[in-house]
């Protein structure tokens, strides 16, 4: 069995007063993401927002638990590293 994961973020990065500002802080995040957890990540909404952002992190599991951990981990390192951003929501769905 394929278990697909999805993990959607929703944050808001109050100290951006630029596309670029904002592109700094998120890019920052998704290659610290990129390079400890095996997921992928991207931005997927509120493009050209100064001050909000939408990331995506996805992962596929052969077991719901390994899948649900995965992104777990993610949620949780982002929401304990979120000092230049604030995390408005968050939602997985395992399909």
């Amino acid at each position: 069995m394929m278990i697909i994961g999805l993990l959607v973020l929703e944050l808001h990065i109050p100290a951006s007063g630029s596309l670029k500002d904002k592109r700094q802080v998120i890019r920052s995040l998704v290659t610290r993401i990129r390079q400890t957890y095996n997921v992928s990540v991207s931005e997927v909404d509120h493009q050209d927002s100064w001050q909000r952002c939408t990331l995506a992190a996805a992962c596929v599991s052969g077991e719901r638990a390994s899948a649900q951990r995965a992104l777990q981990q993610v949620s949780d390192f982002v929401e304990d590293n979120a000092s230049e951003y604030v995390v408005l929501e968050v939602s997985t769905e395992l399909m």
